[in-house]
């Protein structure tokens, strides 16, 4: 039985609505996942989620009226972190629960309510870099990134016309380098609702026993559905800790000229080399910070060396040599190390 609880009352003149597929464990972001869901993980300061959101709208000529996040049993605090999100964007939140993990076109069912008029789904698990908008007169588009070995990806075949002719999933054979990343416009959400129910109702389910997205888009295909593609500059992923220290890397990169690094730090007999991002309170004593180092709201570095690194908040690292590393909240750390992950409330001290 799907289920959907919307925390706003469905607003009817709904111009554009973001849906974010967020229910998955994280497993392979442990153990900072144990406390918080992936998509809240902070990219250069802010959630993963959010700048997703973000950065849909300002892909989007259309205002984002609402956004629908669905979630497991995340707690209070989690939903309204994301009402707050949606807001940000001056739009609507609500929040609709995944009960079962049943698959990628189950997951978007689960918001079935918010399936009407313009449509983008977006999986919350990616960041992109992007220089187009959206032309939200197409039937449908697919988000791609050219991909050095397609092999790995799901992938669209287009034809003479540079509409899509095919999925593909994982092929064994080069059909095309364009991988999906994830993020799709649709011009007609009740349509898309009605081929996800289609397959719940008739059972039609991928390899492991799930309900596939790619399904449903290759019958609408079939139908006549014009989907067209959009190719992203840069996609990012934040699948593991090393994507996300990856992705972290390129996101300063590109908001280095904002000047983010300094508002609200100490910096005390130290060299900072930019980009870096630090959240407010962060004091860093005798320490060398950077380049590409994300330091969350009260952490302090002191004698110490970090660089492509994020450290989330209220975390002491002393006598630290860190890269390639992601350091949780409230953790005491000192030591070298090039490739560390370590979860919230952790102390570790090497020798």
């Amino acid at each position: 039985m799907l289920e959907a609880s919307g925390v706003q009352e469905l607003n009817k003149e709904v111009t554009m609505k973001i849906i974010v597929p967020m229910a998955g464990m994280g497993k392979r972001m442990r153990p900072h996942t144990l406390t918080v869901p992936k998509p809240l993980i902070p990219i250069a300061g802010k959630p993963i989620v959010k700048r997703l959101v973000e950065d849909i709208a300002k892909v989007c000529d259309e205002t984002i009226d609402e956004v629908a996040f669905i979630i497991g049993d995340f707690g209070d605090e989690v939903e309204q972190t994301l009402i707050e999100i949606a807001e940000g964007i001056g739009a609507k939140g609500s929040i609709c629960y995944q009960r079962e993990a049943l698959g990628t076109a189950h997951a978007i069912l689960c918001a079935q309510e918010y399936l009407k008029g313009k449509v983008v789904v977006a999986f919350a698990d990616t960041l992109f870099k992007a220089n187009f908008k959206l032309d939200d007169n197409q039937d449908g588009i697919i988000w791609t990134s050219r991909v050095e070995d397609p092999s790995a990806f799901g992938v669209v075949k287009q034809n003479e016309n540079g509409t899509v002719e095919a999925f593909v999933e994982k092929p064994e054979e080069f059909i095309s380098d364009l991988a999906i990343i994830g993020i799709y416009y649709f011009k007609d959400g009740e349509y898309l609702k009605d081929e996800l129910q289609y397959l719940i109702d008739n059972d039609v389910r991928i390899k492991g026993g799930e309900f596939g997205l790619t399904d449903a888009l290759e019958n609408m295909n079939k139908k006549g559905t014009s989907f067209s593609i959009d190719t992203v500059d840069e996609w990012l992923d934040c699948g593991n800790k090393n994507a996300t220290v990856y992705t972290n890397q390129r996101v300063l990169e590109f908001i280095k000229d904002e000047n983010i690094s300094k508002n609200n730090a100490t910096i005390n007999n130290s060299q900072i080399i930019e980009p870096c991002y630090f959240g407010e309170g962060v004091v860093i004593e005798n320490s060398t910070v950077g380049p590409h180092v994300s330091l969350g709201e009260g952490t302090k570095i002191v004698d110490s060396k970090i660089q492509n690194t994020i450290i989330q908040s209220n975390s002491m690292l002393t006598k630290a040599e860190l890269s390639n590393s992601m350091i949780g909240n409230f953790v005491v750390f000192s030591g070298k190390s090039t490739d560390a992950s370590i979860g919230d409330y952790s102390q570790l001290i090497l020798n």
